[in-house]
């Protein structure tokens, strides 16, 4: 008897193991059809608006990852866009800023809760003394008013000097009050990072960001960026049709803020990163830490293409918090000359995605949101099945 029964176990498990193999394979269908299904989306609307180029990175969990780029890097004799091209990513350059920040926290080269005027001491004889922490200039709330002296950015005026000229400008609140965003201020986590670590910005993110994670083609500021042809050149919008524009140097001044440049290759690393698989460069205590939802930000929340579906929005440090459609996501856009970038993680789903464009156009908001929209269908129709199969 017992070897008979030995003999049905058997044959069930191998029924089990047979049925689970077909499913898995059943799924991963389906989620290269949903890629396909958007991509070809995405390429029709790209043309249709006749952008010159893109990048795109999806990741689903640890392994299925999808790469792709479209059009070229310029309109006159440009390359094809490819894995490895590279792109600005403007503000999106804040969530690595506020990840190494995180990361440094956590390993206790500096607090969070520390006063800026421990690391710069000329904060000390200004309105914010000792109020102004490392945290308020990483979510955005110093109590500045938004985007002050961006203007100064565009011109000829050197990073310390546009400083000097902020230690002068009166808050419109106190620190942690108020959401005013920021570039300029944004930045100073630069120098916190150098006084307390005898280490400057670059050689922290290309040392312990970049090369652990195999990044091999992000790096930071304008030399990089044309260090080869294989970049994407910026556009602007002409009355009727696109133009290849000179690439400014002048957002590069404030690295934290806006100093990264990465292909689709790297965004697919990264957004992995943001979804825990490389746990010895970023955490899960460092990914709590970056999207803990510090600064409310209810302008946010009439957001047009959004504010259907977000019920509340916060600023972390380096990464807006969503709760979008009952989902908590995290999210950061960016927009330079010529160029907009968008970078989503849905924790929960295991799902990550960016999208770069060489080119200014709000045509990328409609591009994410259209993903947002499908993916949160896809994985819960999913879901509802896997539970009427589980009723069976």
């Amino acid at each position: 008897m017992k070897p008979f029964v030995s003999l049905i176990n058997s044959f069930f498990f191998v029924i089990t193991l047979v049925l689970f193999q077909s499913q898995v394979h059943a799924s991963e269908q389906q989620w290269q059809e949903f890629v396909n299904d958007y991509t070809q989306h995405l390429e029709h609307k790209l043309k249709s608006k006749g952008i010159p180029g893109a990048a795109l990175s999806i990741v689903n969990g640890p392994d299925d990852t999808h790469i792709q780029g479209f059009g070229v890097t310029k309109l006159n004799k440009g390359l094809a866009v490819n894995a490895h091209t590279r792109f600005r990513l403007a503000s999106v350059s804040k969530t690595f800023a506020g990840s190494l920040s995180a990361k440094l926290a956590n390993e206790g080269k500096f607090s969070l809760d520390d006063p800026v005027s421990k690391f710069i001491p000329a904060f000390a004889n200004t309105d914010y003394k000792n109020n102004l922490k490392v945290f308020h200039l990483l979510s955005h709330s110093s109590g500045l008013v938004p985007n002050a002296y961006d203007n100064l950015i565009e011109s000829r005026m050197s990073y310390p000097a546009i400083v000097q000229k902020l230690l002068s400008v009166e808050p419109i609140c106190q620190p942690g009050q108020c959401y005013g965003y920021q570039n300029v201020m944004f930045s100073l986590i630069a120098e916190v990072i150098k006084s307390s670590t005898k280490l400057d910005y670059s050689r922290w993110m290309s040392e312990f960001i970049f090369s652990p994670l195999n990044m091999n083609d992000a790096s930071l500021g304008y030399t990089a960026m044309v260090t080869d042809d294989n970049y994407a050149h910026p556009h602007v919008r002409g009355r009727k049709r696109w133009h290849t524009a000179k690439l400014k140097k002048n957002y590069y001044k404030v690295l934290p803020a806006a100093g990264v440049n990465a292909s689709a290759s790297d965004m697919a690393i990264w957004l992995k990163a943001q979804l825990g698989y490389y746990p010895t460069v970023l955490s899960s205590a460092v990914l709590a830490s970056q999207t803990r939802p510090y600064t409310h930000t209810k302008k946010e929340l009439r957001r047009r293409v959004w504010k259907k579906h977000l019920s509340e929005a916060y600023y972390g440090l380096g990464w807006r918090v969503y709760e979008y459609d009952n989902e908590t996501i995290y999210y950061h856009s960016g927009w330079v000359q010529g160029y907009r970038s968008d970078l989503v993680v849905i924790p929960h789903l295991n799902i990550g995605f960016s999208l770069i464009l060489n080119a200014e156009t709000g045509i990328i908001n409609e591009l994410t949101t259209e993903f947002i929209d499908r993916v949160l269908l896809f994985k819960r129709s999913q879901q509802l099945a896997m539970y009427k199969e589980e009723d069976k």
